[in-house]
């Protein structure tokens, strides 16, 4: 393949790389650069690049998606394979191979890459619903604030920022790694959340200490696949929360003396919407020693009549709104179909 031809395979590799290694849905993936490419290959070697740059991955080798994923995806990959006059490739039926022979686990790895170079590696339940809760898994909404925290980092840098309804940690993880903020505090309330939170914190090297924090020294796989060694200057301190929206009081709230407020994925039922808003107005407004927090909050509105009863539940006790303006930049795999919004709202 010549040289422009070379960079055109490179380019289709990398389109699928980043999908991958986060778990993006199969159809969502660039098919049409690859079989682009295809035109003016004579043999296998895009698929290989393919191969190389997602399931040889080292992230993949060591922090792999679920066993189903990988299934489908080499499958789907070996059927664009055999629509073409191309050799057989071995790598690709050697693949699928192993992973036919690999035990299901109720658990897999997600590996979101950061435009630093730097990646965040998420443990997380295959099962959407596991435990009694929902919070083992990562959702769209937190994925779009997570992106917008990198893009609008100066709203995080030297503050102090809480978060309501962490979950697994994908946005604080994102921020406490490249927004530098003073100090992070995730928090939830299921027990196995808080649990699988703070091992996803250690995976990520951010060790939670009295005073503080910061990034410990990592080998981790870069995008290329080499071993980069991770020692991060800044120090945060961060602290996780087993916080209960309804029995934490006013003055534990103004003890955090936080300044943004963060929560995404929390407002798709009307009595939770409601318990939010209730723990909203137990922090600290304007008139006292420190400012009011903002407070910026991300949803995906599944059900438009959800959301307008959270509209009119803010209206009653006189909480403003509005719409954060935004940008889609296919950072992380969120779909881009739902209807994502964040609201920054005036309490």
């Amino acid at each position: 393949m010549e040289e422009g031809g070379q960079a055109l395979e490179e380019k289709a590799a990398l389109g699928f790389q980043r999908g991958f290694l986060a778990g993006k849905r199969l159809a969502e993936f660039p098919w049409e650069s690859l079989e682009e490419v295809l035109k003016y290959s004579g043999d296998s070697s895009p698929f290989l690049a393919v191969l190389q740059k997602t399931v040889f991955h080292p992230l993949c080798l060591k922090y792999p998606p679920s066993v189903q994923y990988r299934r489908r995806f080499l499958s789907e990959l070996i059927k664009k394979h055999e629509s073409t006059s191309s050799e057989p490739l071995d790598q690709l039926y050697e693949a699928l191979g192993v992973v036919l022979n690999t035990e299901e686990t109720t658990h897999c790895y997600k590996n979101y890459l950061l435009p630093s170079g730097d990646a965040i590696t998420l443990r997380e339940n295959v099962a959407i619903v596991s435990q009694g809760t929902t919070g083992l898994i990562t959702w769209d909404a937190g994925l779009y604030l997570a992106e917008w925290a990198l893009e609008n980092s100066e709203v995080f840098r030297n503050r102090r920022i809480l978060e309501l309804g962490s979950g697994i940690g994908l946005t604080g993880i994102a921020i406490c790694k490249a927004c530098h903020p003073r100090e992070y505090i995730f928090s939830d309330h299921h027990k196995g959340v808080l649990q699988q939170l703070s091992e996803n914190l250690q995976l990520n090297g951010l060790t939670l200490e009295a005073e503080s924090c910061s990034h410990r020294r990592e080998e981790r796989p870069n995008h290329q696949g080499h071993l980069d060694v991770d020692l991060e200057d800044d120090h945060v301190q961060i602290s996780i929360k087993e916080l209960d929206w309804n029995l934490v009081s006013k003055d534990e709230l103004a003890k955090l003396q936080v300044d943004v407020i963060l929560a995404a994925d929390v407002v798709y039922d009307p009595e939770i919407s409601q318990h939010l808003i209730g723990v909203l107005q137990k922090f600290p407004r304007d008139g006292g020693n420190r400012a009011t927090p903002e407070v910026y909050i991300a949803f995906n509105i599944r059900n438009p009549d959800t959301y307008h009863d959270f509209q009119m539940q803010l209206d009653k006790v006189d909480i403003g709104r509005e719409t954060v303006a935004t940008s889609w930049k296919n950072l992380f795999p969120y779909d881009q179909h739902a209807n994502i919004v964040i609201l920054r709202l005036h309490v």
